[in-house]
């Protein structure tokens, strides 16, 4: 493992956003009464921000100011955050989902700086090595994860994670078990209810179950469209700022505990870093595959002690009863306020759970 010279943008990338952002084409789109995707005067203000008032630079700094290393040996390669402390200080693997990226994060580095911190960039999404492929599926990105953190020389570790965050997590403690000492979670993955559900279910399992279907019915084309036709959605996202922008941000308002304002969750500036990683880099359409490649969790349940933070904003959250079928739950906490990406919205709770993990951590 080396370290990592991060790859600045060019001038000519950011001469280039803002001659498109400058030739955005407003697109007619029906009123039907009811929401129908990204708020358009929202929309336009960000465009508008992101062609004459946002300084990438000064969040590439930032990024960049980071301690960023990159497997030399391993056979797939990953780039990452490490932060190391003491040189008996547990170690602390943080997995972040879609459509975000190691900024996730950001907010809880720094009440972790007694321990060894590991903040991978899965590859396919913003920041990562490049990949045969693009992209991987979730169990191929565990494998790679867990090689890294050999070459590394981190035998054992607590993992933390958020949406395709938890899958991945989820494949390594499954395939590496006597690596992942621990597991702090915000939800469990839609693909448990989604694919070979359990048949003995309680009814509040069943009414879990059938929000999550109507959650995916009403909400979740997305997630069909990233599994069902990636290369098609990726040449409008990749190729259009305000596209992208507009697929992104959406996310940024729907999935947060905004009660529909950005602003009560981001910054204009926040908002258009999280989008400008995913411009910058070209990595939306790479960003699809743990959606595409799908894959079965054909594995026993995790026995880890897990710790489940859950934020009551999130998209479907499972019940307790369901988790257990899956994860070995060593501790639960359920909290009103927060949403879908939970360390950058509520990062004291989130820490919370970190901690609560790493206490729990098996010591055999």
């Amino acid at each position: 493992m080396r370290e990592h010279a991060f790859v600045r943008v060019s001038p000519d990338a950011l001469d280039d956003l803002t001659d498109r952002l400058a030739r955005t084409r407003t697109v007619p789109t029906p009123a039907l009464g009811r929401p129908t995707g990204v708020d358009a005067d929202l929309l336009a203000g960000l465009l508008a921000h992101w062609r004459t008032g946002f300084d990438w630079r000064a969040h590439e700094d930032r990024i960049a100011a980071q301690p960023w290393f990159e497997t030399e040996d391993a056979s797939v390669p990953v780039r990452a955050i490490v932060r190391r402390g003491a040189p008996d200080a547990p170690v602390v693997v943080l997995l972040h989902g879609w459509p975000d990226s190691v900024l996730r994060f950001e907010r809880v580095l720094p009440g972790l700086a007694d321990l060894t911190v590991v903040v991978p960039a899965l590859p396919g999404f913003p920041f990562a090595a490049p990949v045969d492929g693009g992209g991987l599926s979730a169990v191929a990105m565990a494998d790679a994860v867990a090689g890294a953190l050999r070459e590394l020389g981190f035998e054992r570790y607590v993992l933390s994670a958020g949406d395709v965050g938890c899958d991945v997590a989820e494949a390594l403690a499954a395939r590496h078990p006597d690596a992942v000492t621990a597991l702090h979670l915000t939800d469990v993955s839609q693909y448990h209810f989604l694919v070979d559900l359990p048949e003995d279910l309680s009814d509040e399992e069943r009414a879990y179950v059938a929000h999550g279907h109507r959650w995916q019915a009403e909400r979740g084309g997305y997630m069909h469209e990233q599994a069902t036709r990636p290369g098609t959605l990726a040449v409008g996202l990749g190729d259009s700022p305000a596209g992208l922008a507009a697929w992104i941000a959406e996310k940024l308002v729907d999935w947060t505990d905004s009660d529909g304002d950005l602003a009560r969750a981001f910054t204009p500036d926040e908002a258009l870093t999280w989008v400008s990683a995913y411009w910058f880099t070209g990595s939306i359409g790479t960003s699809f595959a743990p959606y595409a490649a799908g894959g079965a969790k054909d594995w026993p349940r995790i026995e880890a002690p897990t710790v489940f933070t859950v934020f009551g904003h999130d998209l479907v959250n499972a019940p307790r009863r369901f988790a257990e079928r899956f994860f070995a739950v060593a501790d639960w906490r359920e909290h009103d306020h927060g949403g879908h990406f939970a360390a950058w919205e509520r990062p004291a709770d989130y820490l919370w759970g970190v901690r609560r993990a790493v206490e729990l951590r098996r010591q055999d």
